[in-house]
Protein backbone atom coordinates (compact mmCIF):
# COMPACT_ATOMS: atom_id res chain seq x y z
CA UNK A 1 0.00 0.00 0.00
CA UNK A 2 3.01 2.62 1.16
CA UNK A 3 4.73 2.76 -2.58
CA UNK A 4 1.18 3.15 -4.26
CA UNK A 5 1.05 6.28 -2.83
CA UNK A 6 4.87 7.03 -2.83
CA UNK A 7 4.36 6.57 -6.69
CA UNK A 8 1.32 9.11 -6.96
CA UNK A 9 2.75 11.59 -4.56
CA UNK A 10 5.29 12.74 -7.94
CA UNK A 11 2.38 13.02 -10.31
CA UNK A 12 0.48 14.99 -7.52
CA UNK A 13 3.76 17.51 -6.68
CA UNK A 14 4.00 17.63 -10.39
CA UNK A 15 0.02 19.00 -10.78
CA UNK A 16 0.76 21.30 -7.95
CA UNK A 17 3.66 22.99 -9.39
CA UNK A 18 1.68 23.83 -12.64
CA UNK A 19 -1.49 25.73 -10.96
CA UNK A 20 -0.97 29.49 -11.30
CA UNK A 21 -1.79 32.40 -13.84
CA UNK A 22 -1.67 31.71 -17.37
CA UNK A 23 -2.43 33.71 -20.81
CA UNK A 24 -4.77 32.46 -22.82
CA UNK A 25 -4.67 32.37 -26.27
CA UNK A 26 -6.45 30.83 -29.52
CA UNK A 27 -4.49 29.08 -32.59
CA UNK A 28 -7.11 27.83 -34.72
CA UNK A 29 -9.97 27.26 -32.89
CA UNK A 30 -8.13 25.85 -29.95
CA UNK A 31 -7.32 27.80 -26.48
CA UNK A 32 -3.55 27.49 -25.53
CA UNK A 33 -2.16 29.05 -21.86
CA UNK A 34 1.69 29.62 -21.55
CA UNK A 35 2.96 30.94 -17.60
CA UNK A 36 2.16 34.79 -17.58
CA UNK A 37 5.97 34.85 -15.64
CA UNK A 38 7.26 33.93 -19.22
CA UNK A 39 5.45 36.85 -20.85
CA UNK A 40 7.38 40.12 -21.13
CA UNK A 41 4.94 41.87 -23.93
CA UNK A 42 1.88 41.95 -26.37
CA UNK A 43 1.88 43.58 -29.27
CA UNK A 44 -0.13 44.02 -32.33
CA UNK A 45 1.42 42.11 -35.38
CA UNK A 46 4.36 44.55 -37.28
CA UNK A 47 6.72 44.40 -39.78
CA UNK A 48 8.90 41.05 -39.50
CA UNK A 49 11.68 40.97 -41.30
CA UNK A 50 12.49 37.46 -42.48
CA UNK A 51 15.80 35.67 -42.41
CA UNK A 52 16.79 33.55 -45.24
CA UNK A 53 17.46 30.07 -45.40
CA UNK A 54 16.10 29.36 -41.89
CA UNK A 55 12.63 27.03 -41.01
CA UNK A 56 9.29 27.92 -42.15
CA UNK A 57 8.19 28.60 -38.53
CA UNK A 58 10.80 31.31 -38.50
CA UNK A 59 9.37 33.92 -39.76
CA UNK A 60 12.29 36.45 -39.19
CA UNK A 61 13.18 39.26 -36.78
CA UNK A 62 11.66 42.19 -35.45
CA UNK A 63 12.88 45.34 -33.34
CA UNK A 64 11.71 45.55 -29.94
CA UNK A 65 13.14 49.04 -28.45
CA UNK A 66 16.10 48.63 -29.99
CA UNK A 67 16.97 44.87 -29.41
CA UNK A 68 16.39 42.59 -32.33
CA UNK A 69 14.41 39.33 -31.26
CA UNK A 70 13.64 36.53 -33.38
CA UNK A 71 9.96 35.79 -33.98
CA UNK A 72 8.09 32.20 -34.64
CA UNK A 73 5.09 31.40 -36.05
CA UNK A 74 2.98 29.23 -33.25
CA UNK A 75 0.51 27.84 -36.06
CA UNK A 76 3.54 26.60 -38.47
CA UNK A 77 5.72 25.45 -35.37
CA UNK A 78 2.32 22.57 -34.92
CA UNK A 79 1.81 21.53 -38.06
CA UNK A 80 -1.38 23.93 -38.52
CA UNK A 81 -2.30 25.86 -42.11
CA UNK A 82 -0.44 29.06 -42.53
CA UNK A 83 -2.99 32.08 -42.40
CA UNK A 84 -3.51 35.54 -43.30
CA UNK A 85 -2.89 37.94 -40.53
CA UNK A 86 -5.72 40.10 -38.76
CA UNK A 87 -6.32 42.11 -36.75
CA UNK A 88 -6.16 39.68 -33.42
CA UNK A 89 -2.93 38.44 -34.29
CA UNK A 90 -0.66 39.26 -32.18
CA UNK A 91 3.21 38.89 -30.92
CA UNK A 92 3.31 37.31 -27.85
CA UNK A 93 7.10 38.37 -26.40
CA UNK A 94 7.93 35.42 -24.45
CA UNK A 95 11.47 34.77 -22.39
CA UNK A 96 12.74 31.41 -22.95
CA UNK A 97 15.49 29.41 -21.46
CA UNK A 98 18.76 29.11 -23.65
CA UNK A 99 22.03 27.02 -23.60
CA UNK A 100 25.18 28.84 -23.73
CA UNK A 101 26.38 32.28 -22.34
CA UNK A 102 23.11 34.03 -22.32
CA UNK A 103 20.59 31.87 -19.98
CA UNK A 104 17.43 33.74 -21.13
CA UNK A 105 16.49 35.29 -24.47
CA UNK A 106 13.11 36.98 -25.61
CA UNK A 107 11.35 35.31 -28.83
CA UNK A 108 8.40 36.37 -30.08
CA UNK A 109 5.43 33.73 -30.66
CA UNK A 110 2.76 34.88 -33.36
CA UNK A 111 -0.55 33.36 -32.43
CA UNK A 112 -4.22 34.51 -33.62
CA UNK A 113 -5.33 36.28 -30.89
CA UNK A 114 -5.06 36.60 -26.90
CA UNK A 115 -8.23 35.67 -24.83
CA UNK A 116 -7.70 36.57 -21.47
CA UNK A 117 -5.47 35.75 -17.91
CA UNK A 118 -6.16 33.14 -16.05
CA UNK A 119 -5.41 31.72 -12.61
CA UNK A 120 -6.00 28.13 -12.82
CA UNK A 121 -5.82 25.79 -9.84
CA UNK A 122 -4.13 22.42 -9.34
CA UNK A 123 -7.34 20.58 -9.39
CA UNK A 124 -8.16 21.96 -12.76
CA UNK A 125 -5.56 20.28 -14.52
CA UNK A 126 -5.32 16.84 -15.74
CA UNK A 127 -2.26 14.93 -17.56
CA UNK A 128 -1.86 14.83 -20.75
CA UNK A 129 -3.66 11.17 -21.90
CA UNK A 130 -0.98 9.13 -23.41
CA UNK A 131 -1.16 9.14 -27.65
CA UNK A 132 1.29 6.34 -27.94
CA UNK A 133 4.80 5.71 -28.92
CA UNK A 134 5.82 8.10 -31.45
CA UNK A 135 3.82 11.17 -30.05
CA UNK A 136 6.40 12.89 -28.20
CA UNK A 137 5.15 15.98 -25.99
CA UNK A 138 7.24 17.27 -23.71
CA UNK A 139 6.01 20.83 -24.45
CA UNK A 140 2.65 19.89 -22.87
CA UNK A 141 2.24 20.85 -19.46
CA UNK A 142 -1.36 19.29 -19.16
CA UNK A 143 -4.89 20.01 -19.61
CA UNK A 144 -6.71 23.16 -17.67
CA UNK A 145 -10.64 22.45 -17.80
CA UNK A 146 -11.88 25.58 -16.85
CA UNK A 147 -15.56 27.32 -17.73
CA UNK A 148 -16.64 24.05 -19.27
CA UNK A 149 -13.48 24.38 -21.97
CA UNK A 150 -10.62 22.76 -22.22
CA UNK A 151 -7.19 24.76 -22.57
CA UNK A 152 -3.97 23.20 -23.75
CA UNK A 153 -1.25 24.57 -20.99
CA UNK A 154 2.23 24.23 -22.63
CA UNK A 155 5.99 24.90 -21.71
CA UNK A 156 7.03 27.46 -24.02
CA UNK A 157 10.42 26.26 -22.94
CA UNK A 158 10.14 23.05 -24.70
CA UNK A 159 7.82 24.25 -27.24
CA UNK A 160 11.08 25.58 -28.93
CA UNK A 161 13.28 22.84 -28.76
CA UNK A 162 16.81 23.36 -27.47
CA UNK A 163 17.89 23.57 -31.46
CA UNK A 164 15.51 26.41 -32.04
CA UNK A 165 16.76 28.55 -29.72
CA UNK A 166 20.47 28.09 -30.78
CA UNK A 167 19.35 28.76 -33.78
CA UNK A 168 17.64 31.61 -33.54
CA UNK A 169 20.44 32.62 -30.39
CA UNK A 170 22.50 33.27 -33.75
CA UNK A 171 20.12 34.42 -36.35
CA UNK A 172 19.89 37.60 -33.20
CA UNK A 173 23.79 38.06 -32.98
Amino acid sequence: METTLLEREPAAVKVEDRAGKYLVFQLGREEFGIRVLKVREIMGIQDITAVPQTPAHVKGVINLRGKVIPVVDLRLKFGLPEQDYTQRTCIIVVQVRATGPQSAMLTGIVVDGVAEVLNVSSSDIEDMPDFGDGAATPYLLGVAKVKGKVKILLEIDQVLSSQDIHSLNALVR
